[in-house]
C-alpha cells in the first residue's frame, strides 16, 4: 500500500488549471519526473548492491624494534623488541659494526651516526694523548727515583 505523504494545498475555486494537473505537478516536482517511460522503469527498480572487489591477499607484517645506543666513551649497546617482548637486551655493539649496519640500511641513517662515531673518536683521542702525557710524566719520576742513590 502506497501513502502520499505530501499534503495538498487547497485551490481557489476561482484557480483555472485543472486539477489533477495540480496534483501531478505536486507529487513530482520539477526535476524530478522522468524523461521517458524506460527512465520511469529505471528509476523504479530496486538499486542492487555494489559489487565487492576482491582484495589480494595480504602480508602478514612483522615489526622489530632494533634501539641502538651510544656514549660519548665510544660504547654502544643494542635491544630487539618484537611488540612488547625483548628478544635481547643490554648487547655490546662495536662501532664499526653500528656504522656498517647504519649504511648498510640508508645513507640518511649512516651520516649522523657517523658523526656521532667520529666525536668519541675525537674524544677517545685526546683522552690517550691525556694518559700518554701521564704515562711519560710518571715514567721520568721513576727514572729519576731509581738514579737516587
Amino acid at each position: 500500500m502506497t501513502v502520499d505523504t505530501l499534503a495538498t494545498e487547497a485551490r481557489p475555486a476561482e484557480s483555472d488549471t485543472p486539477r489533477d494537473w495540480v496534483r501531478s505537478v505536486e507529487s513530482n516536482p520539477p526535476g524530478n519526473t522522468p524523461a521517458s517511460d524506460a527512465d520511469a522503469s529505471a528509476a523504479k527498480k530496486p538499486r542492487t548492491a555494489p559489487s565487492k572487489k576482491t582484495v589480494g591477499k595480504k602480508t602478514k607484517t612483522l615489526e622489530l624494534t632494533l634501539t641502538v645506543t651510544g656514549t660519548a666513551d665510544g660504547e654502544w649497546r643494542a635491544e630487539l623488541k618484537q611488540g612488547t617482548t625483548y628478544l635481547a637486551r643490554n648487547l655490546a655493539v662495536a662501532a664499526a659494526a653500528v656504522s656498517r649496519a647504519a649504511k648498510e640500511l640508508h645513507e640518511d641513517l649512516s651520516d649522523p651516526i657517523d658523526e656521532v662515531i667520529e666525536e668519541a673518536r675525537a674524544q677517545q683521542t685526546a683522552r690517550v694523548a691525556a694518559l700518554e702525557a701521564e704515562l711519560e710524566t710518571a715514567r721520568r719520576a721513576l727514572a729519576d727515583l731509581d738514579s737516587a742513590p
